[in-house]
């Protein structure tokens, strides 16, 4: 699955700020990046205007910028042109944006589910709950001590 962001509008989100300055889009770009890091999960953030000479890899991360276009057009023509778009995942609050991404046959995830998903930024990876590991319970209980009697 591939995530495709709305990078002004995640900044909007979880800054407050609806003039991100480029210090602001370099934090957002740090901490999605890094949250990344520890998963198998692929993203592209894009972001309104140029950012950069064309994309910049940053791992599991890739920079875009939109150029004239504008991002949301940038991001429904990748939706469109994909071999599968209904393996496109568009993190967006914005209505219109997740309206045109379904109707080009993607997903759309609301920016607080995509930032649980993947966690805080540094923070080790929790364990599954509910996860047992029936060769260790095995083990324990077979042990005389451990068996209560």
């Amino acid at each position: 699955m591939a995530y495709l962001l709305d990078g002004n509008n995640l900044i909007g989100k979880v800054l407050g700020v609806s003039r991100p300055s480029a210090a602001d889009r370099q934090a957002l770009v740090a901490e999605i990046a890094d949250r990344l890091r520890r998963t198998r999960a692929r993203a592209t953030i894009y972001f309104d205007g140029p950012a950069g000479e064309g994309a910049v890899s940053l791992g599991a991360l890739t920079v875009r910028g939109s150029g004239s276009e504008g991002a949301d057009a940038a991001i429904v023509r990748a939706v469109a042109q994909a071999r599968a778009p209904g393996e496109m995942t568009v993190v967006t609050a914005d209505r219109e944006l997740s309206r045109r991404v379904r109707d080009a046959g993607g997903k759309v995830c609301a920016p607080g589910d995509f930032f649980q998903r993947f966690g805080k930024a540094g923070e080790a990876e929790a364990p599954a709950p509910g996860r047992v590991d029936v060769e260790e319970w095995m083990e324990w209980f077979g042990e005389e001590k451990n068996r209560g009697k």
